[in-house]
């Protein structure tokens, strides 16, 4: 099963940036994203310590986004949400006495890197703003 949550982070802050500033709390939140509190509020926990939303605890309390929009790009959604890399090797190591599980990890390795650093680079040149627009459109109260 794939990781998710980039995926709800991109949604969470989505709402959060159609919502302007509004303080939103974690069961409306979860409710959009169709998941349990409790995986939002982990998930605004780091988006928090990355620096991209504020977070108020208590009754009226909610999370807001910390910049404008244009100013949060996917990648750094991205490195705030996923604790490693998307790609990875098995975590035994290969047969040695095997051709090709002498070098398979060196291979992947490579591989792995360069798709790493594809998949980051793409995510750097979009932002939020550009999700929001994307969704929303001209529904988006100016």
């Amino acid at each position: 099963m794939a990781n998710c949550r980039f995926a709800f982070a991109i949604h969470i802050l989505t709402v959060l940036a159609y919502r302007r500033g509004e303080e939103v709390n974690s069961d409306m939140l979860a409710g959009s994203v169709n998941t349990n509190a409790v995986v939002v509020r982990r998930i605004l926990g780091a988006l928090r310590r990355a620096g991209i939303i504020v977070t108020q605890r208590g009754t009226g309390g909610g999370a807001r986004l910390g910049r404008e929009p244009e100013e949060i790009s996917l990648d750094q959604v991205y490195r705030a949400v996923e604790g490693a890399p998307s790609f990875g090797v098995h975590p035994h190591r290969p047969n040695q006495r095997c051709p090709v599980g002498q070098r398979i990890e060196e291979v992947l390795g490579e591989v792995f890197s360069t798709a790493q650093e594809a998949l980051e680079r793409a995510l750097k040149e979009r932002t939020l703003a550009e999700m929001l627009e994307t969704v929303v459109g001209a529904d988006h109260p100016e």
